[in-house]
Formats: C-alpha cells, sequence, structure tokens
C-alpha cells in the first residue's frame, strides 16, 4: 500500500516539477522580485504611517486571518479504480489516510505560521504584545488542526470509507494544482465541468445569428457555460480590478494587470479543442479557416469587454493616463498580433 501510495506522489509531484519550469521562466522571477521588493517597501512605509488609534487596524487584521484556517486539503493520491481493487483492503487505506491527514496538518501549518510572521511587526506596532501573538498562533493552529480532523472525519460513513467523496476530493484537489500551471502552459489531464447558467442566455441573444458566425456562437456557449474557464476569466479581472484600485504605484499596476490580460489570452486558446470530441461539428457546410476565425471572434469579444472595464476603472484610479494608453496599446496588440501568431502555431488548420 505504502509504496504504491509513493509511487503515485512521486508521479504527481514529477509532473508538477515538469510543469514549474513554465511558471518560474526569468521574466516571472524577474517580475515576482520585483513585485515582492515593491510590496516590502509599501509594509515598511505602512508600518511607519500608522493612525494613533490602531485598534480598528488590529482587530481587523486578527478577524482576516482567520480565513488562513480553513484553507489546505488532505493529499490521499487516492484514484477512481481504487474503490474497486482497493476495496480489500479498506483498513489499510484508512490507517494510510490517517497519516496523511497528520501530514497535510503539519505542512499546511507551517504555511499558515510562514503567513503569520509576516504580520508579526503589524500585530507590534499596533500595540499587541509578545506572548498574545503568540498565543493567538497557537489557537489558530488548534483551529487548523480541528478542521483537519473534520475533513478526515468527512471521508468516513457509519465507520466505513466514503470512497466516492475521498476520491472525488483528491481529484478536486490534484485539478486545483493543475489548473494553476495551465495559466501558464498547457496541461494534460484537466477535467472541465460545465454549468447552465441561464442568466447569461440573453447575452448570447444579441450575436448576430448568421451563418459565417456558426463557430463563433458555439465558442461563445462554451466559454459562457464552461465550469472552470469562465469563473477563472471573472477571477483574473476581478485581481486586475484590486490592483487598479488598491496599489497607488501605476507603473506596477500597470505591469500586473499587463500579465494577467496575458493569462486571459492563454486560457482562451484552450477553447480550440472544445468540440474535438463532436464529430458532428465535421458536417458543417463551413469554409475552411471558420473554426479558426469564430475562436478569433470570441476571444476578440471577451478581451474587449475585459478592457473597456479595466480602462474605465483606470481613468478613475491611476493618476498617470499615459501608461493607462500604454496598458490598453499593450492589450490590443495581444489581440492583433500575439493571438494569430498563437493560433497559427498551436491550432491546427482543419477548419
Amino acid at each position: 500500500m505504502k509504496e504504491l501510495m509513493k509511487k503515485r506522489q512521486e508521479t504527481f509531484r514529477t509532473q508538477c516539477v515538469k510543469y514549474s519550469r513554465y511558471v518560474l521562466n526569468d521574466h516571472f522571477v524577474l517580475f515576482m522580485l520585483i513585485f515582492i521588493g515593491f510590496l516590502a517597501v509599501q509594509y515598511s512605509q505602512f508600518l511607519q504611517d500608522l493612525p494613533k488609534d490602531t485598534s480598528l487596524i488590529r482587530w481587523s487584521l486578527m478577524i482576516g486571518l482567520l480565513l488562513l484556517v480553513p484553507i489546505g486539503s488532505i493529499a490521499t493520491y487516492l484514484e477512481k479504480p481504487d474503490a474497486l481493487f482497493l476495496l480489500v483492503k479498506e483498513e489499510e487505506v484508512k490507517s494510510y489516510i490517517k497519516g496523511q491527514a497528520k501530514r497535510s496538518f503539519v505542512f499546511w501549518f507551517l504555511i499558515q505560521s510562514f503567513v503569520l510572521l509576516l504580520f508579526v511587526p503589524l500585530l507590534l506596532a499596533t500595540g499587541m504584545n509578545k506572548f498574545a501573538i503568540v498565543a493567538y498562533i497557537l489557537v489558530l493552529g488548534l483551529a487548523k488542526g480541528a478542521v483537519f480532523s473534520w475533513k478526515e472525519a468527512r471521508f468516513y460513513q457509519d465507520g466505513n470509507l466514503n470512497w466516492t467523496l475521498a476520491i472525488a476530493r483528491e481529484n478536486a484537489r490534484k485539478q486545483l494544482i493543475l489548473r494553476f500551471f495551465a495559466l501558464f502552459t498547457t496541461v494534460k489531464g484537466i477535467t472541465n465541468s460545465v454549468k447552465r447558467r441561464a442568466y447569461l442566455d440573453g447575452f448570447l441573444g444579441l450575436l448576430p445569428k448568421t451563418h459565417g458566425n456558426t463557430w463563433f456562437h458555439l465558442y461563445m456557449r462554451s466559454f459562457l457555460r464552461n465550469g472552470d474557464l469562465f469563473s477563472m476569466t471573472l477571477r483574473l479581472l476581478a485581481l486586475s480590478i484590486l490592483a487598479i484600485i488598491f496599489i497607488p504605484q501605476p507603473l506596477v499596476v500597470i505591469a500586473l494587470v499587463a500579465l494577467l490580460n496575458y493569462l486571459v489570452i492563454f486560457q482562451l486558446l484552450g477553447l480550440y479543442s472544445a468540440f474535438d470530441y463532436q464529430p458532428l461539428t465535421l458536417l458543417f457546410p463551413m469554409k475552411k479557416g471558420s473554426k479558426k476565425a469564430g475562436l478569433n471572434k470570441t476571444i476578440q469579444l471577451v478581451m474587449g469587454m475585459i478592457t473597456v472595464i479595466e480602462g474605465g476603472i483606470g481613468l478613475v484610479f491611476i493618476s498617470d493616463k499615459v501608461l493607462l494608453l500604454g496598458l490598453l496599446a499593450y492589450t490590443v496588440a495581444l489581440i492583433l498580433l500575439y493571438l494569430p501568431f498563437k493560433m497559427a502555431r498551436l491550432v491546427d488548420e482543419s477548419r
């Protein structure tokens, strides 16, 4: 049992290491170093400019840090066939899960403690003494332990292992990690869910219903009903909006939003294969290249709406309008130059 799970763990780690080289490239590492340095400087200045009454900051921070407690999951490395082939070894699996719950708790407790240590200077500056801070960290640690005990208990039903739930939780954990890597490169093994989102049907009704827009309609419908891609696009847009509103340095804002816009386009390119397993699409009386044109229209429309939203908010919160124009020009260049280049390289010309 241990050898099997250890092999699965090493296989998944090898997969993550393989994809990490696409994330930790020279440009991204340089950007992150600059961004972390900027945050450190802003943090230092904030500590020096605290108001006289810091009670609101202290209590808000202590309450906000409670959000760290539920973060984390138990790595079991269970797979769907295990419900059948490992059923006879259920007791061994239960013992293994118990050990994994302890290891996962230790890992996430260390991560939580590291994040809390970053806020210790702020807690001290707000008048909180060292003993209270240590007690606060320990209390959050105990709370995380209780959360992990609850998560482990959910794997069982009437004393027996709930294979369906345990496997589903592990699959969700892996998918979350793989989707992060999918922001930067093409990742194998990602499964997508579908959500109806009937409230968006009105938007689809606004699109022109012509023969030439067949693929455009299909891709827009696929995007709006994709359980992961649509929500991920909204999250990236939300990060851009928050950066524009709360980061006071215009140059840092522009760089961050530019990176997020690039990630959105990169993700949208994955829509091309959404109908690869729908053979009836081959019967469409469409010209060669119409599939590519439909995807191009879809990405242009989505990025156009994102650009309008970012531009409108940027007019209010970004003081340097020249940099804002530079961001808009960069996004347009991504759409008109980078997008056709990537589609020519990554997309076949079957349509």
